[in-house]
């Protein structure tokens, strides 16, 4: 496994650019043409009415499934569509090979209906870990991208987190509650409390987004979808946040965590949520 992972080492350090083009393109060629651009028979509902895929979804993820395998032999990729047609393709995630973490378009709903609220989410992750990701919102122009142990960048700038402004409200961005267990609600009803300000979250991956740029102060999320979280929890991770999940423990990509969980802008306010989701149980 070092030889592997020198080798993971190596293509990270040379073909970053290489992932960026093909997220780029897949998004040219596969998303933007469809974007306001959708007609009804290129709409389906997965598992109910707010659950979509498009066909913008589909071919982006195809193209970047070719794309990133040739670019990474002996890699595989765990994208949302694949998993949904092959719900056993999930378990990769958790095997000794390279991994491509992807979401086509995280935020599908807002594609749809025409927002520019959507992005394209792609991780490359083994063993467990989250090595690098993609973050790229192709309506705005934005890509985020992070590699574990060197930082994070939107456009080519660091992007660093900071710290809320003390005495002013936290905002957090949390799981809309049609998409919660009872528990989950109740834990999440922790956080309707004087100093904080919970919204519906939209798009995970732009949400990620915000922490890391500052803007957002934290999440809570309910579900543990891989294709969701795998880019964004790096990003948050490198640009100085940190996530936390209700059992205190950092979030796994693999799988079995206590939720809900966060991540948030330093490792105090992800504490802090902490506290609010516990003391909602």
């Amino acid at each position: 496994m070092i030889e592997d992972m020198e080798t993971i080492d190596e293509f990270l350090a040379h073909r970053t650019a290489d992932v960026e083009e093909a997220v780029r393109t897949a998004a040219a060629t596969e998303i933007m043409p469809r974007f306001r651009q959708l007609a009804a028979h290129e709409i389906d509902e997965k598992t109910g009415p707010h659950d979509l895929v498009t066909d913008a979804d589909r071919k982006a993820e195809e193209y970047l499934t070719e794309a990133l395998v040739k670019l990474l032999p002996g890699s595989v990729v765990v994208g949302e569509e694949a998993v949904h047609a092959n719900p056993v393709t999930y378990e990769a995630i958790k095997g000794e090979a390279p991994v491509w973490i992807v979401d086509p378009v995280d935020g599908t709903r807002q594609f749809v209906h025409g927002d520019s609220g959507f992005c394209t989410l792609v991780a490359l992750a083994q063993g467990g870990a989250v090595l690098a990701s993609w973050t790229y919102a192709p309506a705005r122009d934005q890509l985020a991208v992070a590699v574990r142990g060197r930082g994070a960048l939107l456009d080519g700038e660091p992007l660093r987190s900071g710290s809320p402004t003390p005495g002013r409200d936290l905002e957090v961005a949390t799981s809309h509650p049609d998409y919660t267990t009872d528990s989950e609600k109740r834990a999440l009803l922790g956080l309707w409390t004087e100093g904080v300000g919970p919204r519906a979250c939209g798009s995970a991956g732009l949400e990620y987004l915000a922490v890391a740029r500052g803007e957002l102060d934290a999440t809570a999320f309910s579900w543990e979808a891989a294709w969701d979280h795998a880019a964004g929890i790096l990003l948050v991770e490198e640009a100085g946040g940190a996530h936390l999940t209700l059992a205190g423990e950092p979030f796994r990509i693999t799988g079995g965590n206590a939720l809900p969980f966060t991540a948030a802008r330093d490792a105090a306010t992800a504490r802090r949520v902490l506290g609010l989701l516990s003391g909602g149980v």
